[in-house]
């Protein structure tokens, strides 16, 4: 069968996507084999396939496709999660573009937009994903906003609500005035900023003195209630009680004592600001302090702010700063480095602000969670992810579940008087309806009479319910796919969001199921590029998904992308690897068109060289699915990855092949031909989840198949036997031939020339590998002698020494010459070294491994000389 001579990528990765598909390989229902179970970490649904995903999902189908063939019913769960903020930031974004402000918008009017946009550039990323080969359960594909993913949503929130476990409080919360929302504290970046410590004077009150205070916000000394000193620092301890006067605001503030100020800041003496700061706020609490809040919810300044009302604070913070000065109120000003917290969506700095919202008690919930994965019921892999797991879930806070936005699940509480605590929380209106009523007494209440919770649940909470949502676990908690899919087996993720997502759904899985939802998490590192700088759009350093894809191909990528990422370590991505996947991809084809080039002659038997070569590489093969299996026990998928990458390319394209091939237009026996092919197909298994597209062509090309015998849907390679004597005979004769070839290229001696070969055989060699070794170096005949060989090249394998005769075969003169300067330069630097042991100094202080490599430095130069010098007499006599 004739066969391109160049490999397609892009027809056979459409080709075979499509056939893939059109057979349902990827589709998954309940039967009576072992399920193994994977659901996508959900990509926001304004999502675009970034170097991220591309190896976090190739990780997912490389785990999902050897399950496969290894005869689980394999369900890998796709779906795009609706991205509360980012979504919405987007939506707002268009509609300003189109001169339409949200505000002027109803509730309704703007979720009919949103939901245009969600269904016009919504879930491209799945699409992208397809072309990476992903085998995902496309039929299963979910939404985080779907009709029963929003209905369960609402489930656990009522449920947990009517256990006690969800309340409404008026807290401090980190809030984004860019999506003018509040954030749970897992979403606040905080980052390194220089900033200024400015230095205040307000005047006492009574007096001619003045107190100083170091504060980086001057703008919120308009929201000034009290002054704090520590009631053990005797430098203010004269002024407690006292009253002091805010500058530009004239109010007057009381000066109190409290043990949390640190006298070693600044000057000793804190401004009190409790509306805008979480320790102010709880000093102002223990000591009964007006609450001032300044800002409005954009961090424009209300009209607290007096004559800036209107203003953006920082705008505010250089203008007052300068009013302060002008007034004789700023005393100095000073650079000062401090961490700032920033919303991780919008970047925005965010604003402790004080506000009504929806929490969920964590403390109780959190410790099946810990104790899972302290004994290891839920593995974290790598390990060293445990401690910041522990860390995270030991010092848990409630959790802040509700966010002020449109988009996303609607809190099921009906308010029905004005007080803080006239709600019910129901299912819908008509069941708040008869909830209000009966905790009322007012039988008269309709729905016209209720009004429902305009804020929205965290995405979070409908995301931490991934892997039992997904299978209708919770609005039908003993279906049948739900008891067989759950628990899922493997997550993969990134640890970047252990606390956010992982934490969560396994707190998740304990509480709604009694059960773990996975049973191992694998922690994949950060794609950084070679300068070990994070990939993001703002340093121009994130290469195009799409366009690698289209340059080296799906197969090439994944290669590229896994050749080294260890588990849980930074990926330093270098488009050199993926060139090196597309070569390797390449070196398959080139490999299978080798062998459809041979003529078969089936008269022919199979010569001992080729039986023993084939032999040599099951045993081979078998040796390396002991080591691929041990690493996929440890998800060393990168590990995997290298041990099959150097089988194939060094041991069956490099040794294998070139055993068995014919002469120049000669023939190849039926028996060896079908044994190699044999062995291919074993290849093209153990490949497949690394490279499913080159592996399904070069399967199906080899001979015709039906759909039910497709290489996705086929069997796991056996191992086989290891033959560990076998394997290290081998060895010799590799090197042995190795060291032949290298002796025709130093000597320049053509391939085409044949040549004898001599052995001191000490290692006591069979002689049956001779033939082998025959055909490999091109040699007319092995000898075995007792003393070395005169004008002859050598070379040594372990004890053994081969002699290449070089009469006939070279220029004598030239080559003593050459290896006359060879041995000069070896004795040079066998002084150099034996100098350096030579030297007290050094060996008294050099560490032991160093003394160790200069020694072997010093064996080393001496067994070259004494090579050189053998050769030399050769020559020579």
């Amino acid at each position: 069968m004739s066969q391109a001579s160049k490999y397609d990528s892009k027809t056979a990765e459409d080709k075979w996507y499509k056939y893939w598909m059109e057979n349902d390989f990827f589709k998954s229902v309940p039967d009576d084999r072992e399920s193994y179970t994977i659901v996508i970490p959900p990509p926001n649904v304004t999502g675009v396939l970034h170097m991220g995903h591309m190896l976090n999902n190739t990780i997912q189908d490389v785990l999902i496709r050897r399950a496969r063939l290894k005869g689980f019913n394999a369900c890998w769960v796709p779906g795009t999660d609706h991205a509360s903020i980012a979504t919405e930031a987007k939506v707002v974004k268009k509609l300003k573009e189109e001169g339409i402000d949200k505000n002027d918008l109803t509730r309704e009017e703007f979720l009919d937009h949103a939901w245009q946009w969600t269904h016009e550039y919504g879930g491209i990323i799945l699409e992208q994903l397809k072309k990476l080969g992903a085998s995902c359960d496309w039929s299963r594909t979910k939404f985080t906003l779907d009709d029963d993913m929003s209905q369960s949503v609402i489930k656990v929130f009522i449920d947990l609500y009517n256990k006690g476990l969800i309340y409404r409080g008026y807290r401090m919360v980190n809030w984004d005035p860019e999506a003018q929302t509040t954030l749970s504290d897992e979403e606040v970046i905080y980052e390194e900023r220089n900033g200024n410590l400015y230095y205040l004077e307000y005047p006492i009150k009574g007096s001619e003195d003045k107190v100083t205070i170091a504060t980086t916000r001057p703008e919120t000394i308009l929201g000034d209630t009290a002054i704090c000193v520590n009631p053990e620092d005797k430098r203010y301890t004269h002024l407690i009680g006292k009253t002091v006067v805010v500058p530009i605001v004239n109010r007057e503030i009381p000066v109190i004592a409290d043990e949390y100020v640190d006298v070693e800041f600044g000057t000793g003496c804190l401004k009190i600001t409790p509306a805008h700061d979480e320790n102010d706020n709880k000093i102002g609490e223990k000591h009964h302090l007006e609450v001032i809040d300044i800002f409005n919810a954009d961090a424009t300044l209300n009209s607290f702010g007096l004559h800036y009302e209107g203003k953006d604070r920082f705008e505010v913070r250089k203008q007052i700063s300068q009013e302060l000065e002008e007034k004789g109120y700023l005393v100095k000003k000073e650079n000062h480095l401090h961490k700032v917290g920033t919303s991780e969506r919008t970047k925005a700095v965010i604003e402790p602000r004080l506000s009504d919202q929806w929490f969920l008690k964590m403390e109780d919930l959190a410790q099946p969670a810990i104790k899972a994965v302290r004994e290891d019921i839920v593995e974290l892999l790598p390990s060293k992810f445990k401690s910041t797991y522990f860390h995270w879930m030991e010092n848990v806070r409630d959790w802040n579940i509700s966010r002020q936005l449109v988009w996303g699940q609607r809190i099921p509480a009906y308010y029905y008087g004005d007080g803080k605590d006239d709600f019910v929380v129901a299912s819908n209106v008509y069941e708040a309806v008869t909830l209000s009523r009966k905790r009322t007494t007012n039988t008269s209440i309709t729905s016209k009479d209720l009004r429902q919770e305009s804020d929205v649940l965290d995405t979070w909470f409908s995301s931490w319910l991934w892997p039992i949502s997904v299978f209708n676990g919770v609005l039908e908690p003993e279906n049948e796919e739900i008891n067989y899919y759950y628990p899922t087996r493997d997550l993969v993720t990134g640890p970047d969001i252990l606390f956010f997502w992982v934490a969560r759904m396994i707190v998740a899985g304990y509480e709604l199921r009694d059960e773990k939802p996975f049973d191992k998490v694998y922690l994949t590192g950060l794609v950084r590029d070679k300068q070990r700088r994070k990939m993001s759009k703002s340093l121009g350093n994130s290469p195009d998904a799409l366009k690698l894809l289209e340059q080296y191909s799906a197969d090439g990528v994944r290669v590229g992308l896994l050749l080294s990422s260890a588990a849980g370590n930074d990926l330093m991505f270098d488009e050199d690897l993926c060139q090196q996947g597309k070569n390797f991809v390449n070196k398959m084809w080139n490999a299978f068109r080798l062998t459809q080039g041979w003529e078969v002659n089936k008269q022919l038997t199979q010569p001992d060289y080729a039986a023993q070569g084939i032999a040599w590489y099951r045993s081979r093969f078998a040796q390396a699915m002991e080591e691929v299996e041990d690493h996929y026990s440890k998800y060393r998928i990168s590990d995997v990855l290298m041990t099959s990458y150097k089988l194939i390319w060094d041991d069956f394209c490099g040794w294998l092949l070139e055993i068995v091939k014919p002469a120049y237009q000669q023939p190849i026996d039926a028996q060896t031909l079908a044994e190699v092919i044999s062995l291919f197909e074993d290849n093209l298994r153990l490949m497949h989840p690394f490279t499913p597209f080159i592996t399904e062509e070069v399967w199906q090309s080899i001979q015709d198949r039906q759909p039910s015998e497709a290489l996705c849907i086929n069997t796991w390679p056996e191992s086989g036997v290891v033959e560990k004597e076998l394997l290290q005979d081998f060895e010799m004769v590799q090197e042995a031939i190795s060291g032949v070839r290298k002796v025709r290229k130093e000597k320049q001696i053509s391939f085409k020339n044949e040549i004898d070969l001599f052995v001191i055989n000490n290692e006591n060699l069979s002689d049956r590998y001779d033939e082998l070794i025959k055909k490999m170096g091109n040699i007319t005949s092995i000898n075995t002698t007792d003393e070395q060989i005169a004008a002859a090249a050598s070379y040594r394998v372990r004890s053994n020494e081969y002699f290449v005769p070089l009469a006939g075969n070279i220029d004598t003169e030239a080559e003593i010459e050459k290896l006359t300067t060879e041995l000069k330069h070896a004795q040079g630097f066998l002084i150099s070294v034996q100098k350096k042991l030579s030297n007290e100094r050094f060996m008294a202080g050099a560490p032991e491994q160093v003394v160790a490599m200069e020694r072997k430095k010093e064996a080393d130069a001496l067994a070259k000389i004494e090579t050189i010098q053998s050769s030399l007499t050769a020559l020579e006599s």
